[in-house]
């Protein structure tokens, strides 16, 4: 019986299934576009204009002391360095068929470093020399911003200071009440042995460069920078104590011929190297690290120089020969890639 009702029974036609209906989400995603790029990937408002302007505004309390250290001269060599950088900028542009770039910063921030490491005395057309060396030969010789392997600013000093050593060694009187009238703080230790008081080196009552008497302006500025994490703060703290450390050990063992760990800290221009010139972005290592090495290693043969070597100061050679080392300690010091597998 069953067999007969099945038998009997008509089949229905097989009905079609319909489409669901794409949810509203699926249709969102239909709008999308996915844009494939390379690193980096994490996004910052911080852009290249921000952060040189943002260091320039650091280096403001420093270029106001050096006027109320030495008169006006100094804000004429300083304005000359800027002029000066940023036209050898534009005419390396122009001959390279190049967009403008002086609205970055990156020249002004270039010739004002290169002012702030010059004896306010120099003649103007030795600044306007100097400013066009670091632009062209330090920077614009490798590629441009990113590309060049030493610190441009420094690279320009140290042209001057060999072609033209009598100017670059000729020190100007500070007209602040009751200032040393020696060279500088350094060279008076180490020629004459004479051990400037501490107070005078942080506040600046000094002579020396236009931008590294006082030691007070450079560290508020620094200071800044660090917090802002526009420089890596291991840079700086490994090469001042590093100085620290070293300089105190000589120290110890005869006080006599060696100064303090405190006279080597507020004198010359290790507070204006450490925080303004080895952090550079582009001449300093790329990993933590490496910046710990930088600074260990700059800190050990600024000491070297300025206790064995023939000159008083040695913060730009000490940066100089690091910024050769960089890319050496980058490839050494780089974490491990995902999926690497070693030998």
């Amino acid at each position: 019986m069953e067999n007969e009702q099945n038998s009997g029974a008509v089949e229905s036609p097989k009905s079609t299934p319909e489409k669901p209906t794409p949810a509203p989400v699926a249709k969102e995603a239909e709008k999308r576009h996915f844009i494939l790029t390379s690193s980096p990937h994490v996004k910052t408002p911080a852009r290249v204009p921000l952060i040189m302007w943002l260091v320039i505004t650091t280096l403001l309390p420093t270029v106001g002391f050096s006027v109320y250290n030495f008169g006006v001269r100094p804000l004429i060599v300083i304005v000359t360095a800027i002029l000066s950088a940023m036209v050898a900028e534009e005419f390396v542009n122009l001959i390279r068929h190049r967009k403008m770039t002086i609205g970055d910063g990156s020249a002004a921030l270039t010739g004002l470093l290169l002012a702030l490491t010059l004896p306010p005395s120099l003649p103007l057309s030795m600044v306007v020399i100097g400013a066009a060396f670091a632009i062209i030969v330090g920077k614009q010789i490798f590629g441009g911003l990113g590309y060049n392997i030493f610190n441009p600013a420094l690279l320009g000093r140290a042209f001057l200071q060999t072609s033209f050593p009598i100017a670059m060694t000729t020190w100007t009187i500070p007209r602040t009440i009751d200032a040393i009238t020696t060279a500088t703080p350094l060279g008076s230790f180490k020629f004459e042995k004479i051990l400037t008081p501490y107070i005078e080196l942080f506040i600046g009552k000094v002579g020396g460069c236009i931008g590294e008497t006082s030691a007070l302006a450079l560290l508020i500025g620094g200071l800044i920078l660090a917090l802002m994490r526009i420089i890596n703060w291991r840079i700086p703290l490994s090469y001042l104590g590093t100085v620290v450390i070293f300089s105190g050990i000589l120290w110890l063992i005869d006080p006599a011929q060696y100064p303090d760990p405190i006279f080597h800290l507020f004198s010359g221009g290790l507070m204006l190297g450490a925080f303004f010139m080895a952090t550079d972005m582009v001449t300093s290592p790329v990993t933590n690290v490496g910046a710990w090495i930088f600074g260990i290693g700059a800190g050990i043969l600024l000491v070297i120089i300025r206790q064995f070597g023939g000159l008083p100061e040695g913060v730009m050679y000490s940066i100089l020969l690091m910024n050769g080392l960089v890319p050496l300690i980058n490839r050494y010091t780089r974490p491990q890639y995902f999926g690497e597998v070693k030998k």
